[in-house]
């Protein structure tokens, strides 16, 4: 992800908040029972800092980008830069609940990384992860931020079941918010060759104070979870059958 992303996606931003609100629908009940928890790719520890303070966890960060570490909203939660394919023994299933945020969708070979986040999931373990969905919505802000693909539940289908996962819960969630994202992309047209961090910071800034707090409000009008449409997909994975 382009670093000015991180000096934009602040706690307050409408899409940050309403992506935890889905998530404390859909998988906060794993939370509070989890003895360690992890999160992939923490960037600068937003989830984790959402965490701490709705649960009092901690959630053990990993990336490998400098710069977002150093800017780590997270107050209790430790954090590391480390590459999961080091695969380093000490954590070898160590996390029964491991969070993947809007990471999958950047790796060229899914298989492989998934194969490496799997290494430090405990057994009986939970994968949660948010990925983006639609591919009519792929548009050059993508591009610029790095995605290889977005979703389809079914398509995450497919990945979880090559890699022996399966779905256990799921949602399409940014139903009010697909018209923003078609608007993105139209108004995007033309403009792969611009500055890319100028595409990012436009394609996802709210601008100001006013349109933040109104998209907030407007992207709890959905339930949870839905299967119909939405600009982000969360599912909760599990092992399928004996690793």
């Amino acid at each position: 992800m382009a670093n000015w992303w991180f000096e934009i996606a602040t706690i307050d931003h409408f899409w940050i908040k309403r992506r935890f609100e889905v998530l404390r629908r859909l998988a906060g009940s794993l939370i509070p029972s989890a003895l360690e928890i992890a999160e992939i790719g923490c960037g600068h520890g937003l989830l984790q800092r959402q965490i701490e303070e709705a649960y009092g966890r901690e959630v053990t960060g990993f990336d490998l980008n400098e710069f977002a570490l150093k800017q780590s909203l997270a107050r209790r939660s430790n954090i590391f830069c480390y590459d999961i394919h080091q695969q380093v023994p000490a954590l070898r299933q160590r996390f029964d609940l491991v969070f993947l945020f809007d990471v999958l969708e950047h790796m060229a070979d899914e298989d492989h990384f998934l194969r490496a986040v799997m290494f430090h999931l405990a057994p009986g373990g939970k994968l949660v992860l948010n990925v983006p969905a639609g591919k009519w919505a792929y548009s050059a802000y993508d591009e610029a931020a790095g995605h290889v693909r977005r979703y389809s539940i079914r398509s995450l289908e497919e990945t979880a079941g090559r890699n022996r996962l399966q779905i256990a819960n799921s949602s399409y969630w940014g139903l009010p918010l697909a018209p923003t994202l078609l608007l993105r992309k139209l108004w995007l047209l033309g403009k792969g060759d611009r500055d890319r961090d100028k595409i990012i910071s436009e394609g996802f800034s709210p601008r100001t104070k006013v349109l933040n707090r109104l998209l907030s409000l407007v992207s709890t009008c959905e339930p949870i979870p839905q299967r119909f449409l939405g600009t982000s997909i969360m599912a909760v994975l599990e092992v399928d059958g004996v690793r």
